[in-house]
């Protein structure tokens, strides 16, 4: 029956509802089609990760084409056997590029962060001296606000911070993504905590 009937094709595989391992697997063997449906089960899972850390549509979507662009070439160097599913590898590429992304806007002072407005100015100083209001850190209602004062910190901290607070990832999970020790990510997040709250020192 030759090679192609070895083979599933792509209306095969969704007429099985095939799972993320045989859609990888087929894309490693070529079919375009197959990293396409990959693509568009999980686009909007890393887009919202992205957006995380991001706030323009345009730097989201440019991520996000980073992030398929080197699963697409790696694909070999996935494994189910080293432990990991696809989703979770796949989002651990996506926390890399942004990390990756947050390391180079560093370098490039113009575009670290726009300024804070006076109204959030205002809005701060007030929420901050209000002794009823619960924690600062995890009541800030803008999210631009939010990323104002992120971007801020330096690309660690802002990404433990994002990871703990915006994804609510656990320490262990954010620790296998990293390729880091536990002890790095509790060390690190107290660290930005202390640093996120100098940065809202700012306002008093």
């Amino acid at each position: 029956m030759g090679e192609a009937a070895n083979k599933l094709c792509v209306a095969e595989i969704a007429s099985l509802s095939a799972g993320d391992e045989e859609l990888v697997q087929a894309a490693r063997e070529g079919d375009d089609a197959a990293f396409e449906m990959i693509f568009e089960r999980h686009r909007l899972r890393i887009a919202r990760i992205t957006s995380r850390f991001f706030n323009r549509q345009e730097k989201i979507e440019e991520v996000v084409q980073e992030v398929f662009a080197k699963v697409y070439f790696a694909l070999g160097d996935y494994s189910r056997q080293r432990g990991s599913s696809f989703a979770a590898w796949l989002t651990k590429v996506a926390i890399n590029s942004c990390y990756d992304e947050l390391r180079r806007a560093r370098r490039r002072p113009e575009n670290n962060f726009s300024s804070v407005t006076e109204d959030e100015t205002l809005f701060l100083n007030t929420r901050l001296k209000d002794e009823n209001a619960a924690d600062a850190e995890a009541t800030t209602i803008s999210r631009d606000l939010a990323s104002k004062l992120l971007a801020r910190l330096d690309a660690d901290d802002r990404l433990i911070l994002t990871l703990l607070d915006g994804e609510e990832m656990p320490a262990a999970e954010i620790a296998r993504a990293l390729g880091w020790g536990v002890s790095r990510v509790k060390v690190r997040a107290h660290r930005a905590r202390a640093a996120l709250r100098r940065v809202l020192g700012e306002f008093l």
